[in-house]
């Protein structure tokens, strides 16, 4: 967990620096989505000719398993020759993958955590400070039970005794602290309410509800896009409904600002899926990768220096 702190404490600067140009953190989370987006674009491009390489490979590849069924080691040397011959790399869609993961685990923990990965208070004076205010009758910090979100409640206890930061904190967090509990009224809703507080015939019931259906959303386009949902078995499809309704009913029993960041990634991962299928399609990164192989084939054949070979009646006439 500690790497995605890491991540999350350096996407934190921008995060924050946003937040300081529009005083609002719904504002900020938004633009901070479609900066994040725009910097895993590229990965997500050369992750889909990975899987382009891979799926124009696959005839070759059932061929040769099945020429050396009984011969695994044969059937990796081959494999590899293929791998080599084709200029397709097998590894080579991890490192696109693993990339936009971290960075969308930071993103998540600049959320999560806005005291220590986006103030950049210390840890010890967080702990400190929830410490206090747990030990205070009538008062605790807990966000639904779930102590990922803790700091998003104390921000929100801070935010209602405002007089508990001028004794928790000192020096340019206090200053820091007063701006940001100001911000977080975003489009009639305060991110730092939590739904359930509110029930089910509530305005914030909205936000599990579009949490469910972005997510459900966007994973049904990327699927159609990409035509991985065919055939699909009945366990991943138990998943691609119940990962959703387990992100919706966190976002019920949480502090609204987590379900909102979720909101705007499903949306902005949807908009981004689209794009991906207009312009970097699988049909069509297919059809690209094998005019380019061609060409690259017709270069090297290019490259190799002609040699006039006489025939052989052509060598006798000239001795005659």
């Amino acid at each position: 967990m500690q790497i995605f702190g890491f991540f999350g404490s350096i996407l934190g600067y921008l995060l924050w620096a946003l937040f300081y140009v529009f005083k609002n953190f719904g504002v900020s989370i938004i633009f901070f989505t479609i900066i994040i987006r725009f910097i895993i674009f590229p990965f997500s491009i050369k992750q889909q000719k990975s899987m382009a390489n891979t799926a124009r490979l696959q005839k070759k590849q059932k061929e040769i398993r099945e020429k050396y069924a009984n011969n695994r080691q044969k059937a990796n040397e081959e494999m590899q020759k293929l791998y080599q011959k084709e200029g397709v790399s097998p590894t080579g869609g991890c490192l696109t993958s693993i990339v936009p993961m971290l960075i969308m685990l930071g993103i998540f923990y600049s959320v999560a955590y806005p005291l220590t990965n986006t103030l950049h208070i210390n840890g010890d004076v967080v702990s400190n400070a929830t410490n206090f205010i747990n030990a205070l009758p009538g008062h605790t910090v807990s966000a639904g039970g779930m102590a990922a979100y803790d700091q998003i409640a104390l921000v929100k206890i801070l935010a209602d005794s405002k007089s508990l930061v001028g004794l928790l904190f000192s020096g340019n967090d206090i200053a820091n602290i007063e701006m940001f509990i100001n911000g977080f009224n975003f489009a009639g809703f305060n991110l730092l309410e939590t739904p359930s507080a509110y029930g089910f015939v509530s305005f914030y019931i909205l936000i599990p509800i579009l949490c469910f259906v972005s997510s459900v959303g966007a994973q049904l386009v990327t699927m159609k896009i990409n035509k991985t949902g065919q055939g699909q078995q009945g366990c991943m499809k138990v998943m691609m409904i119940g990962l959703p309704l387990f992100s919706a009913y966190i976002s019920f029993n949480v502090p609204a600002a987590v379900g909102f960041y979720w909101i705007c990634s499903s949306v902005f991962s949807l908009i981004q899926a689209i794009i991906m299928g207009k312009f970097f399609g699988p049909n069509m990164m297919i059809a690209r990768n094998e005019a380019q192989h061609v060409a690259l084939l017709e270069q090297q054949e290019a490259q190799v220096q002609y040699s006039y070979a006489p025939a052989y009646g052509d060598s006798k006439k000239n001795k005659k």
